[in-house]
């Protein structure tokens, strides 16, 4: 049986069980297509390294600043406004901070929203707090973290329970350590308990072998993506599937399999190419942020392949973080430029509108 680290904790309130009984979340793909030939909306300026985003009821979203452990609410036409600063947030010299969010798939009623952070103490934490309130922030799972290669995304996937990206700490091995959490994709409930259904008993793992993985994305069918900075020589994209091995370290991009043992990823891009961070889906398009690569990769999905990609805006914008796609089918695309060699007004939020018609629509 797989045990856990010594570091690893949960907090009294991840140790109540939770009902999940019609617990869903949307899907992140949308019947309408971002037109990418259009000029973008500016919806925010002046933001410092945005890194998670979420949206709300009406169209606005929140954002995470990685830098200054602040979450903003942005929209159109509105100046960004400050929701909460996050306690404890630790910022190494590598690529933790404050990092990724999603809101809880009961929004509606319990008001929460998610956080994933690298911490004082040597920790990564999920936690989370009640929108509109004061109440303190609630840790709902840590665990030991590295001081670089933090992951840090984090999504409710279709199924109502929450997964986060690991990377791996900069130790490979962790990759490969069923009793360290990192260098794993994460799934748990809302509480912060292993998910019910997960391939490994009483473990919050839901596959590994990953290097340093930073988007998560669902397709209509509710097949789950993840992209993933390589080292040395490819960025991988990953149909990523209950328990499986990604390969990290033995293997970077395509590589053998040893027999069925580790799994190839399903497209590599030269890291000069892409540096991927967040990816989103609309309708059967695949589109990845890339920060090293400067662009906007689109690809189209056929039954969990991955065909041809295509690069939008190769160094228009500079370093791109994270897409997402709106409630309207509009693209949000978010520049990662500052502190390194920030434009004028970056970080940008930019809105790429969704084409007029719906694919199919014959009115």
């Amino acid at each position: 049986m797989t045990t856990y680290a010594p570091t690893l904790r949960w907090t009294a309130a991840a140790l109540i069980a939770l009902s999940l009984t019609g617990l869903t979340a949307e899907a992140s793909s949308s019947s309408r297509t971002p037109d990418l030939g259009a000029a973008p909306a500016v919806i925010a300026t002046d933001i410092q390294m945005p890194w998670g985003m979420a949206f709300l009821p009406g169209g606005d979203a929140l954002i995470t600043e990685r830098q200054t452990s602040r979450v903003l609410r942005i929209g159109p036409g509105r100046e960004p406004e400050l929701v909460r600063t996050i306690p404890d947030v630790y910022l190494p010299g590598g690529d933790g901070g404050l990092l990724g969010l999603d809101l809880s798939p009961r929004f509606a009623w319990d008001k929460r929203v998610y956080v994933y952070y690298t911490a004082v103490g040597g920790e990564s934490r999920i936690a989370r707090f009640t929108l509109g309130t004061d109440e303190p922030l609630e840790v709902v799972l840590a665990f030991t973290r590295g001081e670089n290669h933090s992951g840090g995304r984090l999504k409710f996937g279709p199924d109502g329970m929450l997964y986060a990206t690991v990377g791996d700490g900069r130790n490979p091995g962790n990759a490969q350590d069923l009793t360290n959490l990192n260098g794993k994709i994460l799934r748990v409930t809302p509480d912060g308990r292993p998910a019910p259904g997960n391939p490994f008993p009483h473990s919050p793992i839901w596959s590994y072998g990953h290097r340093n993985p930073e988007g998560l994305a669902w397709d209509a069918r509710g097949r789950m993506y993840s992209s993933e900075f390589g080292e040395d020589a490819v960025d991988e994209i990953n149909l990523i599937r209950p328990g499986r091995n990604y390969g990290w370290p033995m293997v970077e991009g395509m590589g053998d399999t040893d027999n069925g043992r580790l799994t190839n990823p399903l497209i590599t891009f030269p890291t000069a190419e892409a540096g991927p961070s967040g990816i989103a889906i609309s309708g059967n398009t695949l589109y990845m942020a890339c920060l090293t690569g400067q662009r906007l990769y689109t690809m189209p999905l056929v039954k969990g392949r991955i065909g041809e990609p295509k690069a939008y805006f190769p160094g228009v914008h500079g370093r791109l973080r994270t897409v997402e796609i709106a409630p309207d089918g509009a693209l949000w695309l978010t520049t990662s430029n500052h502190p390194r060699q920030p434009r004028e007004g970056d970080d940008h939020i930019l809105r790429f509108p969704h084409a007029d018609k719906i694919p199919g629509d014959l009115s």
